[in-house]
């Protein structure tokens, strides 16, 4: 598709925005650059500037989960606007005995950050009942310190499973200043990862090409190890889960993704009553929920 005029796209984003997504007073929309295959925003609302993106074409929103109107949540547009303390779950129509979830991210993408944190409790709580990854776009949009984390925890989820999620709920915490802490948290063998992380490497060439400006797409560097996945399942951008091998559009909060997740069970398991929270987490590293509340379904890199 091709790239709409910047005029048509901010009388369009300005139209939907004070149409369906506020409730008093008007947005104004400004388009501030592009990134990949997206326009950035900056949505000004009640004197507060909101960061924002839309496809190229101008048919898809993205919206950070902003508060508007009195606490009313933005939110993106397939989740309906459901009240804030339902959990969103999205039903999967494949059922199995046990369920295959694959969350695709970027290891720096704030709202890849989000869903895991979401999505961690979730998997915990049902253990060996799922077969659960987590498995990275094909680009990476957050320079070279995304590469490598990504080397780095693809080979502690193959090689040192049991010990990933702990690393990963340290990680997606304390972000790139915590990462030599997380791993003697997580109790990680360094010369085993570093053996795989050079192995890796050298397989899919992932500094290399980066280094030589090679297999990027557009202006992002290549990220290869799971690009027949991102095929197979269509994955735009982070983050994107897939349950049975479909696309889920479950809501980041541990209680939808536990629900959205159990729906894919021939026979739910009792885990899946387990009690989680109903509040998303806040986008990027950090502990803490989303500032409005709700299960913030919102926000994406890339697409």
């Amino acid at each position: 598709s091709t790239w709409l005029a910047v005029n048509d796209i901010e009388e369009k984003a300005t139209a939907y925005i004070n149409s369906e997504l506020i409730q008093q007073g008007t947005a104004t929309v400004k388009v501030t650059g592009k990134e990949g295959d997206m326009y950035t925003l900056e949505i000004d609302y009640n004197g507060q500037k909101i960061p924002s993106y839309i496809s190229k074409d101008g048919k898809k929103f993205f919206p950070q989960v902003m508060d508007v109107a009195g606490g009313k949540t933005a939110k993106n547009d397939t989740q309906n606007a459901k009240a804030d303390s339902e959990p969103v779950a999205d039903a999967v129509e494949t059922k199995s005995d046990k369920p295959k979830v694959e969350l695709f991210v970027m290891s720096h993408c704030p709202y890849g950050l989000q869903m895991e944190k979401g999505i961690i409790p979730a998997v915990k709580a049902l253990g060996n009942k799922i077969d659960f990854k987590i498995k990275f776009n094909d680009y990476a949009m957050h320079g070279e310190k995304e590469l490598k984390e990504q080397l780095s925890q693809y080979c502690i989820q193959k090689e040192q499973t049991d010990k990933y999620l702990t690393y990963l709920g340290c990680f997606t915490k304390d972000g790139d200043s915590g990462v030599e802490g997380c791993l003697g948290n997580a109790k990680i063998d360094k010369n085993k990862l570093d053996d795989c992380i050079a192995k890796t490497d050298k397989e899919f060439k992932v500094i290399e090409n980066f280094k030589n400006n090679v297999g990027f797409k557009g202006q992002f560097a290549g990220f290869e190890i799971f690009k027949a996945d991102n095929d197979k399942y269509s994955v735009g951008g982070s983050p994107t889960l897939v349950i049975n091998g479909a696309q889920s559009n479950s809501g980041r909060d541990s209680k939808s993704l536990l629900k959205s997740i159990c729906s894919a069970f021939n026979n739910p398991p009792k885990e899946c009553s387990t009690v989680l929270s109903g509040d998303a987490p806040a986008p990027g590293f950090g502990a803490g929920a989303a500032s409005s509340g709700g299960s913030g379904s919102g926000g994406g890199c890339g697409q």
